[in-house]
């Protein structure tokens, strides 16, 4: 299996970030439930959905991945860094979504460390930030796990028309683990 490889310890589950590719618009599907997108504003439509899809597969400043156990290929969600500009400077943004069926099991947190460092050898931004919503626990602390710095809060129009109180989390890329 193609992709970067995360790991914490000798013991944990080890994730693979394989590049997104035509046959992972079910994984959109999957993760455009009502549970899965209440931080987001909701499910969006099935047209939405297939221009997301070509976005991902056309994504040419980042790259989104669809996360894999390494021990069997089992997916358990999905994750990329695109290019943005923040506060006036070009950075690299982080998202994902993870399957509820993977979730509390420290997955997403090494998924995260892994598109750090993928982050960090695409070049040529110096930080890589993450937006979790405020009341959303679960990505505040995959941010943390992951060895991201809480910057403060911020306001975000994610998705087009959903206004939402986030947090920065920043990684700084130039500084090598």
């Amino acid at each position: 299996m193609d992709g970067v490889d995360g790991r914490t310890g000798s013991n944990a589950e080890r994730v693979c970030l394989v590049p997104w590719a035509e046959g992972d618009l079910w994984l959109l599907r999957r993760t455009n439930s009502p549970e899965m997108t209440a931080h987001l504003g909701g499910p969006e439509s099935e047209e939405r959905l297939l221009g997301r899809h070509r976005r991902y597969t056309e994504l040419r400043a980042g790259r989104m991945y669809r996360v894999a156990r390494v021990d069997g290929g089992e997916t358990v969600g999905s994750i990329g860094h695109r290019r943005r500009v923040w506060r006036g400077a070009e950075v690299w943004e982080a998202g994902w979504a993870m399957l509820p069926e993977s979730r509390r099991r420290g997955l997403a947190a090494r998924a995260a460390r892994a598109v750090v460092d993928v982050a960090r050898a695409a070049g040529p931004h110096r930080y890589l930030h993450a937006f979790p919503g405020v009341g959303h626990a679960a990505s505040n602390a995959v941010c943390r796990r992951a060895g991201f710095t809480l910057l403060g809060q911020a306001d975000f129009e994610y998705p087009k028309g959903h206004r939402i109180r986030s947090n920065d989390w920043r990684v700084d890329l130039d500084k090598g683990d």
